[in-house]
């Protein structure tokens, strides 16, 4: 498996890839943007998929019995993607508000 650091390095830039999408597409839902806005959803989606395969690497590697060193670094990279889930679902929700306006 890859190193541990370079893995929370991969969740870290995937998730901040993801939040930033998301964050973008309430800019442009307030401007009116709606078809840009859900774009940048669905690229915030794939970006934040991408970190969870990262994660899931993580996952099967213990549940096979291997030992992942726990560090500073990983724990936020894991909060990164769990805020950046967050704000990725709350966006979606802007969205669809700007939507019916």
């Amino acid at each position: 498996m890859e190193d541990i650091n370079s893995i929370a390095f991969e969740l870290i830039l995937y998730a901040g890839n993801g939040r930033s999408n998301a964050m973008e597409a309430i800019q442009e839902a307030k401007k009116g943007n709606i078809e840009k806005a859900e774009e940048l959803i669905k690229e915030a989606s794939i970006e934040l998929g991408k970190a969870h395969e990262f994660q899931t690497k993580l996952i099967q590697s213990e549940a096979n019995g291997e030992s992942n060193p726990i560090n500073i670094l990983l724990v936020h990279a894991q909060d990164h993607l769990m805020t950046a889930m967050t704000v990725r679902d709350l966006a979606a929700e802007i969205v669809e508000i700007y939507k019916l306006k």
